[in-house]
């Protein structure tokens, strides 16, 4: 394909979210049971290779905390207590993984992310986010080694206050405040200067000021306290010598295969999912090729996996601050992979300066922000339906695994939509038509309009895309049901629409279960 000339802006833009990237890649890696340096290698080939084989234009492709809890589990089980020896067997399913997303790609499964029922995706968030915590707030308190399933991790969180280490708790605590506070500093300030750098510019001097470097002991208040270079980030003395080769003595068994569709389906999902919503950020409006992007995402992910990085996805924080900083094309994320590798080529010793308790405190800051309680008033807010979803997802996934709690929030979806009266042929089969009256497309639908059937309608409106169409009438006068997933698609899909608005004709005759723009509706 035909390169797009690099801008000024895309080279600016790239560097920002190199400063970015940089700390949040060392913190998942660590966070995921990987070595330090595999985030590093997977965001330099996420960055590198992926910018101009197709991938959505304004995405950043690197590690993202989403996947942290499956690299974790695949560490610790396909470790059985050996670490290098989970982490290499955790390469051969990343590997396997990305093959999987390539072929999916081929196959143009890419639309796959438009039928997940967002109060689900929401859900698997919100329990990523609580196992981000239980595991990372120990190691801002000082506390390394902590173990046990998140929900237990949680109610030993007094214990770990009460034997918290205190110079590293003091470089977690003030990395929280820099980084709950920054946006609110005034001027342009707070903007420019991402607040994860300005952590790195505080905890690596109080790293020195500690000499952390040195394991030595000291006394605050009668207690006696040991720090050294298992407080800091450790990387090997070069890149080469970071590359690790995957194994594959055990890729059949069942916890590999558990593994690789955790892998190949989360991370599709995660990823596709943020490219639709920084396509809907694009001021040029842009659609990306969702096909493409997922045979670029997975072919990165069989190359990163084969040198020893982390899984990768299209990364939302990244993208938007791509965006913000003004990229115009797929130049920005290669520039963003140039820089990581310069740097970690040339500076590796700088690294090891930076405290593991300045990372973990990102990774609470990324943990809050998916757990919070705002999550919970706003799907609360959409209706008690896709709370209750939200809440049996994010239970589930807790008690079990990733897999097993989207596969539960799913079906629970489904048995909803029965139990309101949706036939089981009309979950699967969307009754929708289209023709065009001059520069109107005229969608007519009847029956049920679901999550299940969305992809139907998605063809349908795909004219909307065309030069000459300004207006997009859905009539909906027959349609007995429309759920919270279809009605955000449509609105999502309207955004990425180049000239074409949509109006929505018989909407309201539909009895709604909330005051929210989006919530069901049925006729009953």
């Amino acid at each position: 394909m035909a390169l797009t000339k690099p801008s000024r802006k895309d080279l600016v833009a790239g560097l920002l979210v190199f400063l970015i990237a940089l700390p949040l890649c060392l913190g998942i890696s660590l966070a995921s049971g990987f070595p330090p340096v595999a985030g590093l290698l997977t965001a330099i080939v996420g960055g590198l290779l992926a910018s101009h084989l197709g991938s959505a234009p304004l995405t950043i492709k690197g590690p993202a905390a989403g996947l942290i809890v499956i690299a974790l589990g695949a560490v610790t089980e396909l470790g059985q207590g050996d670490a290098m020896l989970g982490y290499r067997r955790a390469l051969a399913v990343g590997v396997v993984a990305g093959a999987i997303q390539l072929v999916l790609g081929v196959l143009r499964a890419g639309r796959i992310a438009v039928l997940m029922p967002l109060s689900v995706v929401h859900g698997m968030l919100a329990a990523i986010g609580v196992i981000i915590l239980a595991k990372q707030l120990p190691v801002v308190l000082g506390v390394l080694g902590a173990k046990g399933a998140p929900l237990a991790m949680l109610v030993h969180l007094p214990q770990d206050i009460m034997a918290n280490n205190p110079e590293i708790m003091a470089i977690g605590l003030i990395s929280l405040a820099i980084l709950a506070t920054w946006r609110f500093v005034p001027g342009k300030l707070g903007k420019i200067i991402p607040a994860p750098l300005v952590v790195l510019f505080i905890a690596v001097p109080l790293s020195l000021a500690f000499d952390l470097s040195h394991t030595h002991t000291y006394t605050i208040a009668g207690q006696i306290h040991e720090v050294g270079p298992a407080y800091l980030v450790n990387l090997p003395g070069n890149l080469l010598d970071a590359v690790t080769l995957p194994l594959f003595d055990v890729i059949t068994s069942a916890t590999s295969l558990k593994y690789i569709a955790m892998f190949a389906l989360v991370g599709t999902i995660e990823s596709l999912l943020s490219v639709l919503a920084v396509d809907a950020m694009d001021p040029a409006k842009r659609t990306s090729n969702l096909d493409a992007d997922l045979r670029v995402t997975g072919l990165a992910n069989l190359v990163a996996a084969a040198i020893g990085g982390l899984p990768m996805i299209s990364e939302i924080v990244r993208s938007k601050a791509n965006i913000d900083a003004g990229a115009l094309t797929s130049w920005a994320n290669f520039f963003h992979g140039a820089a990581l590798l310069v740097f970690v080529a040339a500076a590796p010793a700088l690294l090891h300066l930076i405290p593991l308790a300045a990372l973990a405190a990102m990774l609470v800051m990324v943990g809050v922000r998916l757990a919070s309680p705002g999550e919970f008033r706003h799907v609360w807010h959409i209706g008690k339906d896709q709370f209750v979803l939200f809440v049996v997802t994010l239970a589930v996934t807790l008690a079990t695994d990733l897999l097993v709690g989207v596969g539960v929030g799913v079906a629970l979806k489904v048995v909803l939509h029965l139990a309101r009266g949706a036939s089981p042929a009309g979950l699967f089969k969307a009754d929708v038509q289209a023709s065009r009256e001059g520069d109107t497309l005229v969608v007519r639908a009847r029956g049920a309009l679901l999550f299940t059937n969305l992809l139907a309608l998605r063809r349908v409106l795909a004219p909307a895309t065309e030069p000459g169409i300004k207006t997009v009438r859905l009539v909906v006068d027959d349609v007995r049901m429309v759920d919270h997933t279809t009605q955000e698609r449509l609105h999502a899909m309207a955004n990425e629409w180049p000239d074409a608005r949509l109006v929505i004709e018989g909407l309201g005759r539909l009895h709604a279960v909330s005051g929210h723009r989006t919530a069901f509706r049925s006729a009953r």
